[in-house]
């Protein structure tokens, strides 16, 4: 995998004097007692490991867990399921679009670049996923991050026969900048799987062999993934 993507996207405590010793033991009180809210809401009541329209119980995840192995064993599933980071990107039209826009789908967003090797080498297997499970419940949202020599994006898909795939772009390569910041990328290729609520269930560093079986019941659990009721 690439370490990073290429060059040209860059990227009172105590023992302090004047905060008084009852200021510092009620903060810490505080703190415990927030801490202690904050786990009852997340274990309590089916153990959930999220809230609000990410909710979802350890055992609706678990289906998930044990289908993150073999040839799809990188893709660590979150322990505490929340909101995927929003980011934003150009469609085949032009068009500007959002995770919002695939609400009620799941899916496998793959952050790629033409001058990613192990990127090439999951493209075709990328296509062969959505050509078998994509729909109305799934797609593969492979997303090209290329800020340069852009003419080579549509070349390199031809020649390696993508058919299936929708083309997206980003050439300010702004998704990548705002997921390394949101601590989901170091390099290049990244795949986020995030649910049909737009939701992030887990995240692959790296390359994967996307066509095996093994990935197959991997996208079949995260779309039949239950939340919390």
């Amino acid at each position: 995998m690439a370490d990073e993507a290429e060059k040209k996207i860059s990227g009172g405590a105590a023992g302090k004097p004047g905060v008084p010793r009852g200021t510092l033991v009620l903060a810490g009180v505080a703190a415990v007692a927030i801490a202690a809210v904050v786990y009852g809401i997340i274990a309590v009541g089916g153990k959930e490991t999220a809230t609000g329209n990410c909710a979802v119980t350890e055992a609706g995840l678990a289906p998930l867990r044990a289908a993150a192995t073999g040839d799809v064993a990188g893709l660590t599933v979150n322990k505490l399921v929340k909101p995927a980071t929003e980011i934003s990107f150009d469609g085949a039209d032009g068009q500007r679009k959002t995770l919002a826009d695939f609400k009620g789908k799941t899916v496998l967003l793959n952050l790629w670049a033409t001058w990613c090797l192990p990127c090439r080498a999951e493209m075709p297997a990328l296509d062969q996923l959505q050509a078998k499970l994509g729909g109305a419940n799934f797609e593969v949202v492979a997303v090209n991050i290329d800020t340069a020599r852009l003419e080579k994006r549509q070349a390199f898909l031809d020649e390696a026969g993508v058919k299936s795939l929708a083309f997206y772009a980003d050439p300010k390569a702004g998704v990548f900048q705002t997921l390394r910041q949101a601590g989901k990328v170091v390099g290049l290729p990244t795949t986020l799987l995030i649910d049909s609520r737009g939701c992030e269930l887990g995240v692959m560093s790296g390359p994967a062999e996307w066509a095996s079986e093994d990935a197959l019941r991997l996208i079949r659990a995260a779309t039949a993934l239950k939340p919390a009721t």
